[in-house]
């Protein structure tokens, strides 16, 4: 097994916004200047949501001024209306992730639109962009897996979103485990699915460790042929509009998972543990990756 998987790091975004912490935007910058020493080529580093309800992610366009163009970098913003679109734009992120929750319950408390409107925001960008420009878009389909809300998710109501985005000409389609509800056997159903709609549309996969999960069910995806998983430095991350949603896997943790079975990412292991204990006493806790407490383990 030597194909390469690339993560996509997700800690500056997803994995701060539901800590108590609130770090100032040089310190976030810092993190992903460090993630990008380690190998890190795409990352989710901004969202452009309304920092009231999202304090951690205030500063989103101060940090991406800051943040010099790198060459085989991609620096990603998170969307979720035409404002953070706009916003996105005039920041010059390289890429988009626009989201569109699985359920009303969910996307009405976390984006204040049903899953209908989120999908016609959604239309709306995709023919500025192909009017106007600007740049790839990610289509995330949030609580993919599960909604805290309204249950179990359906793989055909998933499936259903990923044709629409599709029809609609995104760059590639995530699949998202926004509690951590999911088991890898639905990953595999669920990436089945995803790929008959999705056509040749690249797949991506977002898992949460919250029920202890996340690398089996990161295992899963692989088996079934995805080569893009998203992670965060350190075990960080939840949502603060899921109840009880904990941290995504661990980037370190999936690294040395891959690394293990003879798959290349890229990435340097010693340097991710190293930033995970940064950026913990940044914020004043331990890093929940178990890599970050136990350490590597050299391949046979």
């Amino acid at each position: 097994m030597s194909r390469f998987i690339q993560i996509v790091e997700v800690g500056a975004r997803d994995g701060l916004q539901n800590e108590k912490a609130i770090l100032e935007p040089q310190d976030r910058v810092e993190l992903i200047q460090r993630l990008e020493a380690c190998g890190v080529q795409r990352q989710e580093v901004v969202s452009f949501v309304n920092p009231a309800r999202v304090p951690q992610m205030a500063g989103a366009e101060t940090i991406m001024a800051t943040l010099p163009p790198k060459a085989g970098r991609s620096r990603i913003g998170l969307v979720l209306n035409e404002r953070g679109w706009d916003r996105c734009l005039a920041a010059a992120c390289d890429e988009a992730n626009v989201v569109v929750c699985a359920t009303d319950g969910f996307g009405i408390r976390n984006q204040g639109a049903s899953v209908s409107d989120q999908l016609a925001t959604l239309a709306t960008i995709a023919d500025r962009r192909a009017q106007e420009g600007g740049p790839p878009i990610t289509l995330t389909v949030s609580v993919a897996f599960g909604c805290p809300f309204e249950g179990e998710v359906s793989v055909d109501q998933v499936a259903a979103i990923v044709r629409e985005g599709a029809a609609l000409g995104v760059d590639e389609i995530a699949i998202a485990d926004t509690i951590g509800a999911a088991d890898p056997w639905t990953v595999t159903r669920q990436v089945e699915a995803a790929r008959k709609a999705a056509g040749d549309i690249p797949l991506r996969l977002h898992f949460h460790d919250t029920r202890n999960t996340g690398l089996a069910n990161a295992y899963a995806g692989v088996v079934a042929g995805v080569s893009i998983l998203d992670a965060s430095v350190g075990g960080l991350g939840g949502c603060p509009f899921a109840p009880n949603a904990t941290g995504n896997i661990g980037t370190e943790d999936l690294v040395f998972m891959l690394d293990r079975a003879g798959f290349e990412t890229g990435l340097d292991l010693a340097g991710l543990i190293e930033t995970a204990g940064w950026i913990g006493a940044k914020i004043g806790k331990a890093p929940a990756s178990s890599l970050w407490r136990a350490g590597p383990f050299p391949r046979p």
